[in-house]
């Protein structure tokens, strides 16, 4: 199941071992990314450091980890999307990923920022979502991650 993850799950699974870091490497899940989220972490990667408390080595081992699981979605694959998907999503930092989950067929967006919510475009998915879907927890309602809107 293709999945596209959001910088912040990204930036939370560096800050400790935790429940991100393991869905990051559930091999049930293709994850993709834009190609926009490297430019992300490298420009708060002073930031990310001092607050993650990981050397710079560290800090570059375990981002080069991820990124054996995640693909990167280069920006002429979505770059198509981005003027569409302005409009549907108030904080600019996350049009990309909207883009390139609607330009890569994706699933939906692994994401637990509040912004995804405002689309309808795309399914958004919680850390206990992704958690059901590949099995690791049980559904307590019976039903499944949310829908968009229009698929409803």
């Amino acid at each position: 199941m293709k999945i596209v993850v959001d910088t912040n799950r990204i930036i939370a699974a560096l800050a400790k071992q935790s429940t991100t870091r393991d869905i990051l490497f559930d091999e049930c899940f293709e994850l993709v990314t834009p190609d926009h989220t490297l430019r992300e972490i490298g420009e708060h990667k002073d930031e990310l450091i001092r607050k993650t408390k990981l050397s710079d080595e560290e800090f570059r081992i375990l981002l080069a980890l991820f990124f054996e699981r995640i693909r990167l979605v280069p920006e002429q694959e979505y770059r198509g999307f981005m003027e569409r998907c302005k409009k549907d999503i108030s904080d600019p930092d996350d049009v990309p990923h909207l883009a390139a989950c609607l330009a890569s067929k994706a699933e939906g967006i692994w994401a637990h920022d509040p912004h995804f919510k405002e689309q309808k475009k795309v399914r958004v998915f919680t850390n206990i979502d992704m958690l059901r879907m590949g099995g690791k927890l049980k559904s307590d309602s019976g039903r499944g991650p949310p829908q968009p809107a229009e698929k409803r």
